[in-house]
């Protein structure tokens, strides 16, 4: 067999550092007390897990401890542009801003409910969305009984804002 099709070479494929979610040009980098506390907390762990990598560790060991120092950084330049967004002002409004809990009704029995957070919180299946998300914008300066229409792969969606909170976020725990 021809070398060229080997991997005899030694030269290893550095591993994989999926990228952070993208913020668009120009926008803030919000988070609320719980997304904070969640990069603080992942900072940590990837600290954590860079030093248990000795310094004199095989060829392996030192690429993954270069992907996690890239990490790092990258998290680090992340906590650097953030924005805490103090919710406590906003607890007797009822329009949807960051850091609101948002319950909508949509053809769906039961209601949904939609928490806006920043770009490294959002977990669309936790019910997170960025705020920079089409649904999040969508419901930007909405009020209960208000109604908005947004575009979904199946199709248009008609939902109405139900009930706006704030302070709920703040007593999340993030998961560990």
């Amino acid at each position: 067999m021809s070398k060229a099709f080997t991997k005899d070479d030694g030269a290893e494929d550095p591993p994989f550092v999926a990228p952070r979610a993208p913020l668009p040009a120009g926008a803030p980098n919000y988070v609320t007390p719980r997304g904070l506390a969640l990069l603080r907390s992942e900072l940590v762990s990837l600290e954590a897990s860079r030093s248990s990598i000795p310094l004199e560790a095989s060829a392996d060991a030192a690429s993954a401890r270069s992907a996690l120092q890239t990490r790092i950084q990258e998290l680090k330049a992340r906590l650097a542009s953030a924005v805490l967004v103090d919710t406590s002002e906003r607890r007797s409004s009822d329009e949807v801003r960051f850091g609101a809990r948002v319950m909508v009704q949509g053809d769906s029995p039961q209601p949904r409910q939609i928490d806006i957070v920043g770009v490294d919180e959002a977990d669309a299946a936790s019910g997170r969305i960025a705020f920079v998300a089409p649904l999040a914008r969508a419901l930007l300066g909405k009020r209960p009984g208000d109604v908005v229409t947004f575009r979904t792969p199946r199709g248009e969606e008609e939902l109405e804002v139900v009930s706006v909170t704030y302070g709920a976020l703040d007593g999340d725990e993030p998961e560990a």
